[in-house]
């Protein structure tokens, strides 16, 4: 990779420097969304395995079942959403 000459860069407006810097910039808001996509994976996974445990006690609490499917429920739709936002900000 070639540096481009100090005198050069001051003599670019800001928007010339921008727009050089504009393709690493969406890459790294891309990679942002992708990482709480993967975020909400994880809340997901967990959100399950605890909805398992409530369901498999004895006495089983109604309410903390129906939190727990809110919750997953809520995680997905933002999951979705995200991709959505990726796949129409970001397209290949």
């Amino acid at each position: 990779m070639k540096l481009t000459p100090y005198r050069k860069l001051l003599a670019m407006a800001n928007e010339a420097v921008d727009a050089v810097l504009a393709p690493v910039r969406a890459h790294a808001a891309k990679k942002q969304a992708e990482l709480e996509i993967a975020k909400l994976d994880e809340r997901i996974a967990t959100l399950q395995s605890e909805l398992t445990i409530a369901c498999s006690k004895k006495d089983i609490n109604f309410d903390s079942v129906i939190d727990k499917l809110d919750d997953i429920a809520l995680a997905e739709r933002r999951k979705a959403q995200f991709q959505k936002i990726v796949e129409e900000m970001f397209p290949e």
